[in-house]
């Protein structure tokens, strides 16, 4: 089965799909086979940033039976033998606001997509559809600038993730009616007194499910000048929502990026030795360390 890791930002304009389709770029060309999923569903165009301006399939012909699994509408790439792309939707108000059978349909066949390594591409925000999509994942990668409302929106969509994934894992146990995953929380604290109450042994769960959530930052677009206190968005994150949060990496504002954007390459390719370029191959290979198995333990 193949690992999945999720891309997501707080708000958009960050970078988040520039991201995702350099480093599935670098993860194929270091031997992975890899799938690139764009599930901004709304505002897709991770294609776009590949050149592959006109897709012959997007993820509508899924969702509207036109193409039954998701594997069969994986295109292949002319940037790498070992990438394949599945377009994504917005065309319509439907797929935009995606019905709840049709999300679970989707998720589901992500488990029979035959790769090593899925990158999802899941669009900006803190939307249900959003939240859910990221949270499927193994790996989770958020992505952010230095900006201040940049670091601000991360956090916001950080502990709202902290609180889906604690509600759907109670709802999935059946100690929990679905209905208050709906409710609106304005803290972890919320959710753990809820759970409690719901369940014997609810919030000493969800504590261990928030311990085991880490997300994994990347910063966009720095400079000297613009930097962020990574230990203090650590802090808070650890205090308030329970998780931890691990720097991958770092990007620096490199002219280099927008035109390869204007130029529908990844950076990896269009200029290989450029800084933005050299910061993505080294998160590739980190990504590569984290993929790989826990050694085995002799008896």
């Amino acid at each position: 089965m193949a690992c999945v890791i999720s891309v997501a930002s707080g708000k958009g304009g960050v970078g988040k799909s520039v991201v995702s389709v350099n480093l599935a770029l670098v993860l194929a060309r270091k031997g992975k086979q890899v799938v690139l999923a764009d599930l901004d569903v709304g505002g897709a165009d991770a294609h776009v940033l590949v050149g592959l301006l006109n897709p012959p399939f997007t993820l509508t012909d899924f969702l509207n039976h036109r193409i039954e699994h998701l594997d069969d509408l994986a295109q292949r790439l002319s940037l790498h033998p070992n990438l394949r792309i599945i377009p994504g939707t917005g065309d319509t108000l439907a797929t935009a606001n995606m019905a709840y059978s049709r999300k679970m349909r989707l998720i589901r066949d992500f488990q029979d997509i035959r790769a090593d390594v899925i990158i999802v591409d899941i669009g900006a925000g803190t939307g249900y559809l959003a939240l859910d999509f990221f949270l499927m994942a193994d790996h989770y990668l958020a992505v952010a600038t230095p900006d201040p409302t940049s670091v601000l929106d991360l956090y916001r969509f950080i502990k709202l993730a902290a609180i889906r994934r604690v509600l759907s894992m109670f709802v999935m146990r059946d100690v929990m009616p679905e209905r208050f995953t709906n409710r609106d929380y304005s803290s972890v604290e919320e959710v753990l007194e809820l759970v409690g109450k719901t369940d014997e042994s609810g919030r000493a769960s969800a504590e261990n499910t928030l311990r085991a959530f880490q997300p994994t930052l990347i910063l966009n677009r720095v400079t000297g000048r613009a930097r962020v206190n990574v230990l203090q968005l650590r802090k808070l994150l650890k205090e308030y929502v329970g998780g931890d949060l691990t720097l991958l990496g770092e990007i620096p504002e490199d002219p280099a990026m927008e035109q390869a954007v204007r130029a529908y390459v990844p950076v990896v390719q269009y200029a290989p030795s450029s800084p933005a370029a050299a910061a993505l191959e080294r998160m590739g290979e980190t990504l590569l360390q984290l993929l790989k198995p826990p050694p085995t333990q002799a008896a």
